[in-house]
């Protein structure tokens, strides 16, 4: 109707007059206009520009789907894909690459992306070697028949790996002291006077944490506390970020009956994490391998 030719004027309606008499946004009729996205063809991803290489995309692309359906993990971004290629493999792609793969094959996973702090601290306390600095800290789940129940845990700040950890009904100081002496217990072999000695270890201002009892079989073991910033959960990231990861790969988009169920998801994150979780301060090994290649190193062998 829009090129129809008013009888009175000799000229044509025209599309603006149109869609004002009937009420419609003009938006719409040139929606109506263009085929929608079932009935057309998919656009041709864009040619690659310059040079060429050896290998075309076909390879990589198969063995970035094998590691993706290999992987336990879920959510894991380009880097870690790439660095099992390279490591796991004997792949060499480069990590570009293997992002522009996983982009036009729609294999990233979802994400936010992060604000950026005009606070020019990182807050990072970066440690040359193990048992310098640990940290610990506690969250919640909730449960069908047990309600609400605690997950404490402490990890090793040089290398990210879950060192100890309780899960219990409540959430006192008794129940906090038992995950750090998990920790201390491995580390060291025993629980006595000055176990660990020299240890450092970053905590929030929680009332479990800053109570006597806790404070007082810390500095039992010898181990001194690092406060974090009140109101910054920032300043204690390392075990924050691990409290993510196990919510994320072993806690949501479950449904925990019992204290016992979560146990046992605690218990079996915790055994494959340390083996196989890719921890990019570490070279993109996992925490155990990091710290066997510690280990490994000829004066430490000679020790």
């Amino acid at each position: 109707m829009a090129k129809a030719t008013s009888p009175t004027s000799g000229q044509t309606y025209g599309i603006r007059r149109v869609c004002q008499v009937w009420g419609v946004p003009r938006s719409s009729f040139y929606a109506a206009q263009t085929p929608t996205s079932a009935s057309a063809s998919p656009a041709p991803l864009p040619a690659r520009r310059g040079p060429k290489p050896a290998v075309t995309d076909a390879a990589p692309l198969a063995a970035i789907r094998h590691d993706l359906d290999r992987s336990p993990w879920t959510g894991e971004g380009h880097r870690k894909v790439w660095a099992r290629l390279r490591v796991r493999d004997g792949i060499r792609v480069s990590a570009k690459r293997v992002l522009r793969l996983m982009r036009e094959h729609t294999l990233l996973s979802p994400h936010r992306p992060r604000r950026k702090s005009n606070d020019a601290h990182q807050r990072q306390i970066i440690t040359a070697a193990p048992n310098i600095m640990w940290a610990t800290d506690a969250t919640q789940v909730t449960t069908v028949q047990d309600g609400k129940v605690w997950i404490f845990g402490v990890a090793e700040h040089w290398n990210a790996e879950l060192l100890g950890w309780h899960v219990t009904k409540p959430g006192t100081r008794f129940e906090a002291t038992q995950a750090l002496g998990m920790a201390v217990r491995q580390q060291f072999g025993h629980l006595s006077a000055d176990a660990a000695r020299g240890l450092a270890l970053r905590h929030d201002h929680g009332s479990n944490f800053m109570a006597d009892h806790f404070q007082k079989q810390a500095r039992f073991w010898g181990i001194s506390p690092s406060y974090a910033f009140v109101g910054e959960p920032e300043t204690n990231g390392v075990i924050e970020r691990l409290f993510r990861t196990l919510k994320e790969q072993a806690i949501h988009g479950r449904i925990f009956q019992t204290i016992d169920e979560v146990r046992d998801a605690v218990r079996a994150f915790t055994a494959c994490y340390n083996a196989e979780w890719l921890v990019e301060k570490n070279g993109y090994r996992s925490p155990l391998d990091a710290r066997a290649a510690w280990l490994d190193t000829p004066l430490r062998r000679a020790a």
